[in-house]
């Protein structure tokens, strides 16, 4: 008698187990520190994402989350660093710019598409194309005459090669079969003052920057490279409403985890950084430094990543662009 309930009870026990919730079952996390990599100098765009969203994570985790800057190679080599971390506990602050940088260098031991997991989107960051007065140029149906009329004679400048100014109007020219000539610069400064002194004849800028120089007569507007009009420079028109279809050159800002980190865990970091990007402080705060708060589902951000890794592609090799 006293056996067969004692055997009864097990089997209760035993099924009652069976049956808790996976997130009951799962192991405790975070048990430790949390990294957000940022695999570009601070001050960058993405660095200041990242020490916005830090303190706020760690909050809402229990446990410190350091912001650690490792560049180089264009963003590969903190990239790199975060598909190989295992534990769970390393983040990549990345963006669009991955998916080209990946693909310019040789010998890249990873792959943007499948080494990572989604986890949500963070802010947007719009191009505005540009050209300075000097050149005569006041619309984009100028611009493609008279680039057309003679190849090679406008010159346009980029941060360097492979940044996402240079590869908007590689995938411009590649929209109209324009043949404009390249002169990268060794950062912003640079190629901005040069823009701004004429010595460049065209180029793209961020639409916060843009708009003031657009304001104050230095530059004039001619497209904004997204899906529509942004609010800091309402008046200009987009590249689809001129008749240049393809060409929305967004930058994007994201958060992502090395691929074989638990579902459970991707899923609660996408709870709480999603949560964080829509605050009203962190949308002012990224608003202030010309980016636009957008948070995302993990599906969400992986189809931008399945859709923009192609095309971006397609661009650098039938341009032949490659970087050291």
């Amino acid at each position: 008698m006293i056996s067969r309930f004692l055997r009864a009870t097990l089997a209760f026990t035993a099924l009652a187990s069976s049956m808790l919730p996976a997130a009951a079952q799962a192991p405790a996390w975070p048990t430790q520190s949390v990294r957000i990599i940022v695999p570009f100098t601070a001050g960058t765009g993405m660095d200041t994402i990242a020490r916005a969203v830090g303190p706020r994570l760690s909050e809402r985790l229990g446990q410190p989350v350091v912001v650690v800057n490792q560049p180089g190679a264009s963003g590969n080599i903190g990239a790199d660093a975060v598909a190989k971390a295992s534990d769970g506990h390393t983040l990549l602050m990345g963006a669009n710019t991955m998916l080209m940088a990946s693909q310019m260098y040789k010998n890249v031991p990873f792959n943007p598409t499948k080494d990572f997991a989604p986890v949500s989107m963070a802010a947007y960051g719009t191009l505005m194309l540009v050209v300075n007065p000097k050149t005569g140029i006041k619309t984009m149906q100028e611009f493609v005459a008279q680039a057309k009329s003679k190849p090679g004679s406008i010159s346009f400048g980029s941060p360097g090669v492979g940044t996402p100014h240079h590869m908007a109007m590689e995938l411009f020219k590649a929209q109209t079969g324009l043949f404009l000539l390249h002169v990268p610069y060794r950062g912003t400064a640079g190629y901005t003052q040069d823009l701004l002194a004429g010595e460049l004849n065209v180029g793209f800028l961020p639409v916060h920057i843009a708009q003031g120089f657009v304001r104050d007569g230095k530059l004039t507007a001619l497209a904004v490279g997204s899906a529509k009009r942004h609010p800091v420079a309402p008046t200009v028109a987009t590249f689809e409403e001129q008749g240049v279809k393809g060409v929305e050159v967004d930058l994007w800002y994201a958060f992502f985890a090395p691929a074989k980190t638990p579902s459970p865990v991707v899923a609660r970091l996408n709870t709480e950084i999603a949560s964080i990007i829509r605050s009203t402080e962190v949308r002012d705060l990224l608003g202030r430094a010309g980016m636009d708060a957008s948070a995302s589902s993990s599906d969400e951000l992986n189809a931008m990543v399945q859709k923009d890794y192609p095309r971006w592609g397609a661009v650098i090799k039938r341009n032949g662009i490659s970087a050291e």
